[in-house]
């Protein structure tokens, strides 16, 4: 490696081909020198679409090859860890996408067997933070410009009936709990800068499907602070975050998702009035390619360590099992 890195591509999904990959052709420190499918002719088509070097007909010969530094894996999320672990062990850095696994027993394994290569870089992929309108929303919380925040409430949904999409298949992991839900937990904790002492929740299940599709939940931070978020697959496609402090509040109006197309922007009212920053279209996941690659050639920490994510899944367990329990449930520190 020189001032760059070499990236393989895990898997021909829809947010690979779409999202990731256009954005690393556009990252400053990054090569794409693979992709590889489970079908040889997939991978082929997938390559030459996107002008990939070389195709792979297997997960298997794309760790295996020499002309890849990192390994980005968008598989579905019952496989995130187990591909990662393999990854690992063929010696390439990761960036594996949210959530980080099935559950935070499973993501443990993946946080121990990168703390025993610490010459890799594993990271979970949560774009968002990586937006400058995020930045700027963690800037104005911690530097007290809304007083003590003591609230965020958030907002997340789309429509997806389809039986096939790996969305709507419990044993895959899905759900909107593991799909979006999980940007609402997150971005709970980084704005707070701290992790939920206990959560409940209501979790309604599709009755033929068996993921959820409606989540609503209440994060108790402790010393009066608190988080609500709701999420859902079966409604009209939505998102929106606020974060309500003593003496204001925030609110960004495309804060997951943002478009490439145009401008975000975020509202900050107080006394004085409200005021508005327009930030112009950035490509979130250029700025996570860019950031995670510069991590890799100066061998510094990743922006995002994996005991972020690990965190996030203790929140996401506790939610599913207050749903069970019909109860607050602690969150494990």
């Amino acid at each position: 490696m020189s001032d760059r890195t070499r990236w393989g591509i895990l898997s021909t999904a829809r947010i690979a081909r779409e999202k990731v990959i256009p954005a690393l052709f556009k990252a400053a420190n990054v090569e794409v020198t693979a992709i590889a499918s489970r079908d040889e002719r997939t991978a082929r088509e997938a390559a030459a679409a996107l002008r990939i070097p070389r195709a792979h007909g297997s997960y298997e010969a794309l760790l295996d090859d020499p002309e890849v530094d990192v390994v980005y894996i968008p598989v579905p999320n019952h496989l995130h860890v187990d591909w990662s672990l393999r990854a690992l062990e063929a010696g390439k850095h990761v960036l594996v996408e949210k959530p980080l696994g099935m559950d935070a027993e499973d993501a443990e394994r993946l946080v121990s067997a990168a703390a025993e290569s610490p010459r890799l870089k594993v990271m979970e992929g949560f774009m968002y933070r990586f937006h400058p309108q995020w930045i700027e929303a963690k800037r104005v919380v911690d530097e007290g410009e809304i007083g003590r925040l003591q609230q965020v409430h958030s907002h997340f949904s789309y429509f997806k009936l389809d039986p096939d999409n790996i969305r709507n298949q419990p044993d895959a992991g899905g759900g909107g709990l593991m799909d979006i839900g999980c940007y609402d937990i997150s971005l709970s904790r980084y704005l707070f800068g701290g992790e939920p002492l206990r959560v409940v929740a209501t979790v309604d299940l599709d009755p033929g499907l068996g993921v959820d599709r409606l989540v609503s939940a209440l994060l108790d931070f402790g010393a009066g602070r608190s988080a609500t978020f709701s999420c859902g697959t079966q409604m009209l496609r939505h998102q929106r975050a606020q974060a309500f402090g003593s003496e204001g509040r925030i609110e960004l109006e495309i804060p997951f998702n943002a478009p490439q197309d145009g401008p975000c922007r975020l509202w900050r009212e107080t006394d004085e009035g409200t005021f508005e920053r327009v930030f112009d279209r950035v490509d979130q996941y250029t700025l996570q390619a860019e950031a995670f690659s510069r991590a890799v050639l100066d061998d510094t920490d990743v922006p995002l360590p994996l005991t972020d994510g690990l965190a996030n899944m203790r929140v996401l367990d506790a939610i599913k099992a207050s749903s069970r329990q019909d109860d607050w449930v602690a969150v494990p520190s």
